[in-house]
């Protein structure tokens, strides 16, 4: 919920926001991250979805001042027209809203038009997943000669054991891996915890990076980093880097360009569910606020619905 801001307040502490594009991008974000308190991954989505719509604004020769709720549609229009996903095209319309609540706040529009937008209406998008058979491939996939070759299975190994997503996976800090005690200590959205357990493969690769590797990144760093995985330079090992050696090694094992950070967070929860977790526990482990999110993946693994009916129906 976004705290009532006097205008004043605003205007004093990022300026007049009525200038160039760059300023209104700033002020934007300052409203988002000190007012709104929004992830910074949220905070980089809604400013592109900002810097998107001032282009689309400006080709028109309109100000996003003046604009109803007609031109507004006829935005949503063009989005839909560039090929969008749903879910996307639903986070800029949500952005809409944002910033003309923002507008709203520093005294430039009286209503927000935004807000009479109709809501996107979601398909539920089946999640796509690796087979068990090609994950052993994929995680293997790592070879000595690659330049970091341990810390990219480590990372491979964490991503598929615990189900993380690549931004909690970024900010893993060594002092929440307890390779011992068999768990690590993530650090979720909204700043919420939760414990994941270690198998042992994952173990192993993570022992073998530190103990092999992480010490020459670290030593490249001005002072000794707290993060787990490291990138060349000693520095926190970002999640658009994270991004980049999951596909570098999806190629490498011949599975489809789509595979990503999340493909592998989905194949964890089909295969935590295949194998018989109860759905309560999958939503847990992947830190899902509402467990009708978690229950996508019942409808991926066909698999477990099989076995419930051959168990439980007396003419199976």
């Amino acid at each position: 919920m976004v705290r009532p801001v006097q205008p004043r307040r605003l205007r004093r502490q990022v300026g007049s926001a009525g200038g160039s594009a760059s300023s209104e991008l700033e002020a934007f974000t300052y409203f988002l991250r000190r007012e709104c308190q929004l992830s910074d991954n949220t905070v980089a989505a809604y400013r592109r979805d900002l810097r998107r719509f001032l282009r689309w604004a400006k080709s028109q020769k309109g100000s996003p001042t003046s604009m109803d709720v007609r031109q507004l549609a006829d935005y949503v229009a063009w989005l839909h027209s560039r090929s969008l996903a749903p879910a996307s095209i639903a986070r800029h319309v949500a952005s809409l809203r944002m910033y003309y609540r923002f507008l709203q706040l520093d005294g430039r529009v009286q209503d927000n038009p935004a807000e009479l937008l109709g809501s996107q209406t979601l398909w539920k998008k089946i999640p796509e997943v690796i087979a068990p058979r090609l994950i052993d491939r994929f995680l293997r996939a790592p070879r000595p000669r690659d330049p970091f070759p341990l810390r990219d299975r480590a990372l491979l190994e964490l991503l598929y054991a615990t189900g993380c997503r690549a931004s909690e996976v970024s900010h893993l800090e060594v002092r929440n891996v307890h390779l011992k005690e068999r768990y690590c200590l993530c650090e979720g959205k909204g700043s919420k915890q939760r414990i994941l357990p270690l198998g042992a493969a994952a173990r192993q690769a993570i022992a073998e990076y530190l103990n092999r590797e992480r010490g020459s990144l670290a030593a490249k760093a001005g002072s000794p980093p707290p993060w787990l995985l490291l990138s060349k330079s000693g520095r926190r090992l970002r999640r658009e880097a994270i991004w980049e050696i999951v596909r570098k090694y999806a190629r490498r094992a011949g599975l489809p360009k789509r595979v990503s950070p999340h493909t592998l967070r989905h194949s964890f929860a089909t295969h935590m569910l295949a194998g018989g977790a109860d759905l309560r526990e999958v939503q847990e482990l992947l830190g899902h606020a509402s467990i009708a999110t978690t229950q996508i993946y019942t409808h991926v693994d066909t698999s477990r619905l099989q076995r419930v009916h051959r168990s439980c129906h007396p003419r199976a």
